[in-house]
């Protein structure tokens, strides 16, 4: 019991849990846990103003893991008061680097991006503070073409809540029908984007795609600088991203965009396997034949997610607009004469390791995805 204590304290920093204990007690603050996030308000209790409208909302970075609701809501409060503030956690009690803060105005909003970008936590911990993309609108792809739009809304209302209205498009460059979702809330949108691609499949056994409609681009008066801490500083848990340079896929209309055949990967995979391109190589495995699976085989699942680890070749790409880590990757597997490419997104973990392991099962997902539907695996 007391080797578990240890090995618990060395990932969780106790005496700042007692502190935010005493804080909230003190100030009789109330914070709720609910999908792997802690919230405060949305509204508080004390709010007496209207419902934030949209641009009200700032995303924060590189947070220190063991800083908790009793130094930061403080500091985004001395902007102005909160509608509601939301930290990610993780299992073991630490925050996962990164939160959302939400103004009454607009103006607010943009008063904390200019005066708590760059704000020093605390030594190495320069916090990053933008405006979040609050997307409300989601394209839903591959319906088919006797789709209606008054059923779609119908269906729509009782999968999931919050779908405010549904327009369908149709024509060149749009496989079978595209339907485009507003729902009251960017909450409401991103549970629906969880769960619509498997309810469709349970009660109407029909495979559709689900994308976000679009990105929003900050206004050019909303420029951040580059967050440079001095030499002397400690580093990140997260070493910097190596590829923050590299250019970014264009955002074209993704309901006009052709998609592949293959529906977004499940768990927290997104998107699907592009189209292999590429070879295997010859020594990208080493294993000896006599230890290789069949894809036939009914084992040939699990044996692929073991090996899944040393046959991907794996890469940071970069991080979006709601925190999210972007990982590509190519996978090769014996027996079958085409590499599998595609990216994976994942939230932020507790080090690096733990980020990239977690990226790897993702996509070892999504690859066994693509060979069942391939009808290389039963």
């Amino acid at each position: 019991m007391a080797m578990a204590m240890t090995k618990f304290s060395q990932v969780l920093n106790i005496e700042r849990v007692k502190e935010l204990e005493t804080w909230l007690k003190a100030t009789n603050t109330k914070l709720t846990q609910v999908n792997g996030q802690r919230k405060y308000g949305g509204p508080p209790e004390v709010w007496d103003g209207p419902t934030p409208g949209p641009r009200c909302e700032v995303f924060i970075s590189h947070i220190p893991r063991d800083a908790y609701e009793d130094l930061l809501i403080p500091l985004f409060s001395s902007v102005g008061p909160l509608w509601e503030f939301r930290l990610m956690m993780n299992f073991s009690g630490q925050n996962r680097g990164f939160a959302y803060a939400k103004y009454g105005s607009s103006a607010e909003a943009t008063s904390a991006i200019r005066l708590l970008h760059g704000h020093l936590m605390e030594p190495g911990f320069l916090l990053s503070v933008r405006r979040s993309v609050e997307k409300r609108h989601l394209c839903i792809g591959d319906l088919p073409a006797v789709t209606r739009q008054e059923d779609l809304l119908q269906v729509l209302r009782v999968l999931t809540e919050g779908v405010e209205r549904v327009s369908l498009k149709a024509g060149p460059g749009i496989e079978g029908v595209c339907a485009i979702v507003a729902f009251s809330s960017h909450h409401a949108a991103s549970m629906a984007k969880k769960v619509l691609v498997e309810a469709f499949k349970r009660k109407f056994s029909l495979t559709i795609s689900i994308k976000w409609l679009s990105a929003m681009k900050p206004s050019p008066d909303e420029t951040l600088p580059a967050l440079v801490p001095s030499s002397g500083l400690l580093p990140s848990p997260i070493k910097p991203p190596r590829h923050l340079n590299s250019p970014q896929p264009s955002l074209l209309p993704l309901c006009q965009a052709r998609r592949p055949s293959t529906p977004p990967g499940f768990c927290r995979a997104v998107g699907g396997p592009t189209v292999p391109r590429y070879p295997p190589s010859p020594s990208s495995f080493t294993t000896s034949s006599s230890s290789q699976v069949s894809p036939g085989s009914s084992a040939f699942p699990v044996w692929l997610l073991l090996k899944i680890n040393e046959a991907t070749e794996i890469h940071y790409s970069h991080t979006g607009p709601d925190g999210f880590l972007c990982y590509s990757y190519r996978v090769y597997i014996p027996g079958i004469t085409m590499a599998f490419e595609g990216e994976v997104m994942i939230l932020p973990g507790p080090d690096e390791p733990t980020s990239m392991k977690e990226a790897q099962q993702a996509a070892a997902q999504q690859v066994l995805h693509r060979l069942y539907n391939k009808g290389l695996i039963r």
